[in-house]
């Protein structure tokens, strides 16, 4: 009886987490907005004038700040070189997640511990050939990006301000010769290509620019990149361009993020919607193109703790699709359990590929240098 009745439970927990997988599946975009997206209004946290840049504090990594996370490296992988080479401007992606605000305050420590770890695993692959810069700033909680309220375009706005005053000062503090790089992920991404906008676009700055990694968030090749000052990336090696992927394991559904995308306009208004979005494979530098796991040089494994990781060569594939997605297979490697709905590897965009984008970055130097 009581080996029947163990039976009963078991399979009574297996039908309750068969149905909890249903009902995501069906419910995932409403789930997700009851779970992530403010009820409050907007209002300004933390007032103006906002951050001083000038301050060490308020930045994540730059070269005179101890414990600096962007100077991390695998195991087996060279330590950065001090002082010299590309200035690199990073702007890490959401960490704040608390929907009792729409920005986060820059001494909330959840998120400036979730933020220094986003900078020690993705900024980290440019520390081999420049100085990184990432700075703090009062980041659009994640539910922004999952309503079209006024509020969130609100927040984002707010956000905006201080990624491009931090850029300012950083643009003052490196030497006027320095190339610059800039990278950045997610809703990082999102505020670099506005930054892009307003301060590379048609000024003298955008011919020292390598390269900018805007990686996580989907660029129109027609709508988006006239405005952002650098042509898409073609090809590997290549400088002065713009390279972007989003991660999906196979069979991927885009629906949540195509959705959103479809439903936007650029600046000048004209909907995103049907438009190719730009996919620069990371393991071959090119646009477009598929490469099997053996062309990729490391893969972070990261541990339980998320507090060091280990590169395991040769563990993804990737092509570009006609979607302009970037698809890793059927089985990537076993990552912490923070794959999003589609099989969206969004979260692990640079551990993917980690040591390629060390080496893409590396090649494009190279070229900047010899154009």
């Amino acid at each position: 009886m009581l080996a029947r009745r163990f039976l009963w439970v078991i399979t009574a927990l297996i039908l309750l987490a068969i149905a909890a997988a249903f009902a995501y599946g069906l419910f995932a975009p409403q789930l997700m907005r009851a779970a992530f997206v403010p009820t409050v209004a907007f209002r300004e946290e933390g007032g103006a004038p906002g951050p001083d840049y000038r301050r060490a504090d308020m930045w994540i990594a730059r070269p005179d700040l101890p414990g600096n996370p962007s100077l991390w490296t695998p195991a087996g992988t060279a330590h950065p070189p001090s002082g010299g080479g590309a200035a690199v401007f990073f702007v890490h992606p959401t960490s704040y997640l608390d929907k009792n605000h729409w920005n986060g305050r820059l001494d909330d420590r959840e998120s400036r511990a979730r933020a220094e770890i986003f900078v020690q695993s993705q900024a980290s692959a440019f520390n081999g050939v420049g100085e990184v810069w990432a700075p703090r700033y009062r980041q659009a909680t994640a539910g922004a990006f999952l309503t079209g309220r006024a509020d969130a375009k609100q927040a984002l706005a707010f956000a905006d301000r201080d990624v491009i005053a931090a850029f300012d000062e950083f643009v003052k503090e490196i030497p006027a010769n320095r190339p610059i790089i800039l990278a950045a992920h997610s809703q990082g991404s999102y505020h670099l290509a506005e930054l892009m906008e307003k301060r590379v676009a048609g000024t003298p700055l955008a011919r020292r620019i390598v390269a900018a990694y805007v990686i996580g968030w989907p660029l129109s090749l027609t709508i988006d990149m006239p405005r952002l000052g650098l042509p898409a990336c073609r090809h590997a090696g290549e400088p002065r361009c713009i390279v972007s992927w989003m991660s999906f394991s196979e069979p991927a559904d885009p629906r949540q993020l195509m959705d959103i995308y479809n439903a936007s306009t650029g600046p000048n208004g004209i909907s995103r919607a049907g438009t190719p979005v730009l996919c620069v494979n990371p393991l071959t530098g090119n646009a477009g193109d598929g490469a099997g796991a053996q062309a990729n040089l490391g893969t972070l494994i990261p541990n339980a703790a998320l507090s060091d990781a280990r590169l395991a060569p040769h563990a993804v594939p990737a092509r570009c699709d006609r979607r302009g997605l970037l698809l890793i297979g059927e089985d990537p490697p076993s990552m912490p359990p923070y794959v999003l709905p589609g099989n969206n590897y969004h979260v692990f965009d640079y551990a993917l590929f980690w040591a390629n984008i060390r080496a893409d970055i590396e090649r494009r130097v190279r070229g900047f240098e010899a154009r």
